[in-house]
């Protein structure tokens, strides 16, 4: 049955997606095998990329400090979890409902993935991820900055992305030529506080690949200290942590600490019980919000 192009977007766009980016499978011919979309699905012909915007109020409590678990539901969590995959879902249907086989593929993070052993002799492992950011640029809905958040024309940083592997050939869309969006002002660099992302002229701190013939390159992220700046182990700007550990001096800015390492702390940490009586702390959350959070 015929399918287009057009009649993806179009359809993406009756389900709610707000943009589509179509790519051939050539343009990652080069990806590691773990990352290639051809080891996952070796009939595909086709990349579909899915965009859809974080809603610029979803930050709006934080920057007032009344209301902070808007971004975890409306902008992280589950737009990311619930909202996108629905309608990745949905649209993945409706190409098989045209007579192509059609796999919605889940953004996971493909550089901490484990590598077990394969399934059976000559076989790749089973734990072929691909990089939903790298998939995104090849299929030409933006570009990675230099602190390795992707980067869409219209919505920014502030978008979420999905992934469609399937056999029908499509008409590409062009690719975001590298330094359209990302100008490497060194802004990010600036601002991050966790110190995790390296100045923009520090050429031994970059990573670079090829996708459909175009150079691209972004920072390598000290992802230890962005992870615990990300889950608010992060004294100097998580309110959180500070209130259940005033007088932990963490120097975050300045650790060596693994992304392994600081997801072994945040994660425990993050359910963590203790409480001297249960008249101090009824919930009993060495880190009150955390409890809060997880029940709404």
């Amino acid at each position: 049955m015929k399918l287009t192009s057009e009649m993806i977007k179009e359809k993406a766009r009756e389900l709610g997606i707000d943009a589509v980016g179509i790519a051939n499978i050539e343009r990652y011919k080069d990806a590691p095998p773990l990352f290639n979309p051809k080891n996952y699905f070796p009939e595909a012909k086709s990349v579909i990329v899915t965009v859809m915007r974080i809603p610029r109020g979803s930050y709006r409590g934080i920057e007032e400090g009344t209301h902070w678990h808007n971004y975890t539901y409306y902008a992280y969590n589950r737009l990311n979890t619930l909202f996108r995959p629905r309608l990745t879902y949905a649209l993945a249907c409706f190409i098989e409902d045209h007579g192509w086989e059609a796999v919605p593929h889940y953004p996971a993070v493909p550089e901490r993935n484990p590598v077990r052993m394969p399934v059976a002799e000559g076989k790749l492992p089973s734990d072929i991820v691909m990089s939903v950011r790298i998939m995104a640029v090849g299929a030409g809905v933006g570009e990675i900055g230099h602190s390795k958040v992707f980067l869409n024309p219209k919505f920014g940083p502030r978008v979420r992305l999905g992934c469609i592997l399937t056999d029908a050939e499509l008409e590409p869309d062009p690719i975001v030529e590298p330094g359209t969006i990302c100008n490497k002002c060194g802004r990010c660099v600036r601002e991050c506080p966790g110190n995790a992302i390296p100045p923009v002229k520090d050429e031994d701190k970059k990573i670079t690949i090829e996708v459909g013939g175009k150079k691209i390159t972004w920072g390598d992220v000290h992802m230890g200290r962005c992870t615990l700046t990300h889950h608010g182990f992060n004294n100097t700007i998580s309110p959180f942590h500070k209130k259940a550990f005033p007088n932990m001096e963490f120097d975050v800015e300045n650790c060596d600490i693994t992304e392994e390492e600081a997801y072994r702390l945040c994660y425990p940490m993050a359910t963590a019980k203790w409480t001297r009586t249960p008249f101090d702390n009824p919930s009993g959350s060495v880190i009150e919000y955390y409890d809060y959070v997880m029940k709404h």
